[in-house]
């Protein structure tokens, strides 16, 4: 028999708490028994006066950013629309039914009058991962990083063409020192400071976002973008994060993260794609004791050319060996910190591999090494030792599920804001949520092994302590 829902329900007036509408197990349950957020009033309180109409409740303001970012909800203005309707997030702010929510403007006027320009947010973010590894959660032995690109909120048909002097290098202090120290090595002059002007480079300005960066790799559309360089732990925890335009490479980025992971004490394994595989920053790493866990390269030769893995580095006599058997000698060491080993070219003239070597007009062959050319030899013995195949795999499960997670669940594919500043405090809102969400789910389900592990570990000590308590009780009453 088929059944009919009337209407009339609609009508029932019910006595009820709103502790009773929300579920047991809801998201907000879990991390309000997982966080207390009254921390934030300390965090804040410098930035409000002592005296004049009362304010919203700064925790109030975070968590309405909370359930933005949580639940993916595409913008503050629908955020607000949603906690109107929904018991949860009432419960979560605590709002009663018939209590106001307050304007979706609010957020946005509080952060350009009070916020904006404070560490605030990433106090919270901190917070957040204090707490766990307070609980043991997070496994920082293992580092994985890896960029990803969020499309800005920009028009990509409205630019403007201007020049820019291109950066310097991070390293290149060190750089040139080692070159230095090379060329005197091998009995050569000190390379002379250069005089000649930064180099200019050519880039598209966005006129709606000016600090995006336009962003093309590959067959991925043309777009104005920013790029979140980022580094998890191997459960999948955000420990840090770079932003920078769209146009900047993992490889430059990658130094202002490095730097403050540095704080963090002991060797660490760092994970990370092609993309970090250069010299500067395979030669940091072991130089800090660390270990670069790195993918394999291919050449980039030209088709039907020699690889450069033919020419045989002879260490000792300081040469190449071409695949004809004859030597490569050294020539010099450039600005850019390659030594240059260059063949014969009359023996070149008649080699019948010459068109499988080179093309140049002198008939000469050059090929080079770069002076931290050892430290990445070292990482190629590293990437072939028992056991690193496995752990670089593991950048599945961690860092490119973040992202995954991040764009397909809370909304990191765009940003909502304009500015480098504000783009910034928006990932770090997502990147806290992402760690208070998984945070809120361990502490909740109570699986997690090293915490089962602590767990055990503490009723074993306690045991122990009963066992030794009653030994001694034993031993007086026997006295």
């Amino acid at each position: 028999m088929m059944g009919r829902k009337d209407n009339e329900e609609r009508k029932q007036t019910v006595i009820i708490s709103l502790e009773d509408l929300v579920p047991p197990n809801h998201l907000v349950r879990k991390i309000d028994a997982a966080m207390d957020f009254s921390f934030i009033y300390d965090e804040v309180k410098d930035l409000y006066k002592a005296y004049g109409r009362e304010s919203i409740d700064p925790v109030v303001l975070v968590k309405i950013m909370f359930i933005q970012y949580l639940f993916g909800i595409r913008s503050m203005r629908k955020t607000i629309e949603e906690i109107e309707v929904n018991f949860a997030y009432r419960w979560f702010l605590g709002y009663g039914m018939y209590e106001t929510i307050p304007h979706f403007s609010t957020f946005g006027k509080n952060y350009s009058r009070r916020f904006e320009g404070t560490d605030v947010f990433e106090k919270i973010f901190q917070r957040i991962i204090k707490e766990a590894y307070n609980c043991g959660f997070i496994d920082d032995e293992k580092l994985f990083i890896d960029g990803t690109h969020i499309k800005a909120s920009a028009n990509n048909h409205k630019y403007i063409d201007i020049e820019v002097e291109k950066a310097a290098r991070v390293y290149e202090d060190d750089l040139q020192k080692e070159i230095s120290n090379d060329r005197e090595a091998h009995g050569k002059k000190t390379l002379k400071e250069s005089e000649k002007e930064p180099e200019i480079i050519h880039q598209k300005q966005s006129t709606t976002d000016p600090e995006s960066g336009y962003f093309h790799k590959g067959e991925h559309k043309q777009v104005f973008a920013y790029c979140a360089n980022t580094c998890c732990d191997k459960n999948g925890y955000i420990l840090d994060f770079e932003v920078t335009p769209g146009n900047v490479h993992d490889s430059v980025s990658f130094w202002g993260l490095y730097t403050r992971l540095k704080v963090l004490e002991g060797s660490r394994m760092y994970v990370m794609d092609a993309g970090y595989k250069i010299p500067a920053i395979v030669h940091q790493l072991l130089k800090d004791g660390n270990t670069p866990v790195l993918p394999y390269k291919r050449p980039m030769t030209k088709e039907g050319f020699f690889k450069k893995h033919e020419y045989v580095y002879d260490e000792y006599y300081d040469c190449y060996i071409c695949p004809n058997n004859e030597i490569l000698k050294y020539s010099t060491t450039n600005r850019d910190g390659y030594r240059e080993y260059k063949s014969n070219s009359e023996k070149c003239k008649s080699c019948p591999y010459k068109s499988q070597c080179t093309e140049s007009k002198n008939d000469t062959k050059v090929v080079t090494r770069h002076v931290w050319e050892a430290d990445m030899e070292k990482a190629e013995d590293i990437r072939h030792t028992v056991g690193m195949k496995e752990v670089y795999s593991r950048r599945k499960e961690t860092i490119e599920r973040v992202f995954a997670d991040g764009k397909e669940k809370h909304g990191l594919r765009y940003t909502q804001y304009r500015g480098l500043a504000k783009v910034k405090m928006e990932l770090t809102f997502l990147f806290a949520c992402m760690n208070l969400k998984r945070l809120a789910c361990w502490k909740w389900n109570n699986t997690h092994p090293k915490y089962e592990k602590y767990v055990f570990y503490i009723l074993i000590r306690l045991l122990k302590i009963n066992i030794v308590k009653n030994k001694e009780n034993w031993s007086l009453s026997m006295a």
